[in-house]
């Protein structure tokens, strides 16, 4: 074998060594087995949250421990795979293969490696996004649906599901704001790096004399609420509005008032829902949201506290954090990591892992 291939080979074990390490795999696998006796009990829909609270660990949990186990077996069958290639010497196409599993491994085992970094106290938790149309008019809320339709598509490259709880559209084209949730392992830990302004540049197709245009869209990422949160709303402290349900260009989609809009009324937070088909389903999916932005309001007063205590003056990461240009050239950047991409298309169709692993790598430095 090449010494070069055999060192970076060495080198990837040696990063997938330490990934393991910081997994835990035997506590990992202590987990599971005791999620699975859980499982097995008789009793268990007895309480069907408790049930579904433990039955989605233990999926969690089993798909973890199978993906660094396969990246482990596919790693130890490498040097196989070059072997055969040299004993193979008038097929060429073996040795390619080979260089294509080792940068693919590179790849999976480096995406592993930026799971580890999410450490934080909400970071394996279901994600709340919500996307609102800043300054830029009909550009801006042109811009948020395409936002929306970037995390619509990398959830589903991935095979996340997601709930769209309501959104807001705008009379001429876009929206003026939605909210949904990705549920997913670690999915506000990994989404959190994309809180922020995005900014969009290009020939406006809303403008008659093809003038370029810069809008703005604004992404707020927050935790799905667990059982385990307590986050008390007085009802004295929320007022309740019903409306109907409308859809793109103001139309009604409902006959009757079942759309929710919750105020907290010391925070000054407004939600709605309007997926559901009754006021009270509506009702009770905008609690949950509402308690989401709560809490998150909580955990960066907290933080804010601890910096304070650190003396830091690296918690904000400024207001803008990622330009999209389509014009006059073509360029994705993240103004945080300094991470770009020349192909505008591929990110606006969801292809955002790798701001997404610049991102954590980033925050982990700060």
């Amino acid at each position: 074998m090449n010494p070069d291939v055999a060192t970076d080979i060495k080198d990837l074990s040696a990063t997938l060594a330490s990934v393991e390490a910081v997994m835990d795999l035997d506590g990992l696998r202590a987990q599971i087995a005791d999620l699975e006796e859980q499982a097995a009990r008789p009793d268990l829909w007895d309480d069907p949250d408790a049930a579904q609270k433990v039955t989605s660990q233990l999926s969690h949990r089993q798909s973890e421990l199978r993906k660094v186990e396969e990246l482990r077996s596919r790693l130890d069958d490498l040097p196989v795979l070059y072997e055969l290639a040299e004993e193979d010497e008038g097929d060429p196409a073996a040795a390619a293969d080979a260089d294509a599993e080792r940068e693919k491994l590179r790849t999976d085992i480096s995406s592993l490696e930026v799971r580890t970094l999410l450490s934080g106290e909400y970071d394996e938790r279901d994600a709340l996004v919500t996307i609102r149309s800043e300054a830029g008019g009909v550009d801006a809320a042109d811009f948020a649906e395409m936002l929306m339709r970037m995390y619509l598509r990398w959830a589903e490259r991935h095979g996340y599901p997601v709930d769209v709880f309501d959104t807001s559209y705008a009379e001429e084209a876009g929206i003026k704001s939605t909210t949904f949730r990705v549920t997913a392992p670690y999915a506000y830990g990994t989404l959190s790096v994309e809180q922020g302004t995005h900014r969009l540049v290009r020939i406006s197709p809303f403008d008659n004399q093809g003038r370029r245009q810069t809008s703005f869209a604004a992404v707020e990422i927050t935790p799905n609420l667990a059982q385990t949160d307590h986050v008390e709303i007085e009802d004295k402290d929320l007022r309740v509005d019903v409306y109907r349900a409308s859809g793109p260009g103001g139309q009604g989609v409902n006959t009757t008032d079942s759309a929710v809009r919750l105020t907290h009324i010391p925070t000054g937070i407004v939600v709605s829902c309007q997926n559901e088909r009754s006021q009270l389903q509506n009702k009770a999916s905008a609690m949950v949201v509402l308690q989401s932005k709560l809490l998150e309001r909580r955990r960066q007063e907290d933080q804010a506290k601890m910096d304070a205590l650190k003396d830091s003056s690296s918690g904000s990461w400024g207001n803008q954090m990622r330009s999209y240009v389509l014009h006059p050239y073509q360029m994705v950047k993240d103004l945080r990591t300094e991470y770009e991409v020349g192909n505008p298309g591929a990110v606006l169709d969801g292809d955002i892992d790798g701001f997404l692993e610049a991102g954590i790598r980033w925050r982990r430095t700060q």
